[in-house]
């Protein structure tokens, strides 16, 4: 039930929610569930279940076309093809860090596949950081051993078999890097 207070304003009744309100509780509980609770939208429009991971390692990067470290796609693919059993890869274009992924999900598709042979799971493009972030990284961010959040592009998270945020790793950090592989196969 809504009170109409001219022809154009709609506000709620009392003791109703919001479209908007309802969206963020539903965004709140999934961030304090668990990583299998998340179901996200792919570059392509799909929603892929998070619960698919388990019992599997998941690398989690917010990537950016258009930034110094987007050459570590081609390490991240490498790491699809070559570790592929131990890891799944799971991209996630944000815009949040110099506007450096200003594309649609359609471009950031071309771009990807064009310049990198990109095959691993990318995701459409969130925000990573601020008020608006996905519930997603609140929950990496709530969930990593030191708290930390992306501050650029190519951060990774690591989680484990288990749904765990096992390491945090910034954006100069490589992906086919020793410390990175170490921890991937620990």
């Amino acid at each position: 039930m809504a009170l109409v207070l001219s022809g154009t304003f709609v506000l709620p009744a009392a003791g109703l929610k919001t479209k908007k309100t309802m969206e963020t509780d539903v965004q709140a509980t999934t961030a304090t569930s668990g990583f299998y609770s998340f179901k996200m939208k792919t570059l392509d429009n799909k929603t892929i279940d998070f619960s698919k991971y388990k019992g599997k390692k998941v690398l989690l990067v917010n990537t950016a076309s258009e930034c110094g470290y987007t050459p570590q796609y081609a390490e991240l693919q490498k790491l699809h093809e070559t570790h592929g059993k131990d890891v799944f890869i799971l991209g996630f274009p944000a815009n949040n860090f110099g506007e450096q992924e200003s594309g649609t999900d359609e471009q950031i598709a071309s771009f990807c596949q064009k310049n990198f042979g990109v095959t691993f799971q990318m995701f459409s493009k969130v925000s990573v950081i601020g008020a608006d972030r996905t519930p997603l990284y609140t929950w990496l961010e709530k969930n990593a051993p030191n708290h930390d959040k992306p501050s650029w592009n190519f951060c990774k998270y690591l989680v484990d078999e288990k749904g765990k945020v096992v390491g945090f790793y910034p954006s100069k950090v490589k992906p086919m890097s020793e410390e990175l592989l170490a921890a991937i196969k620990k």
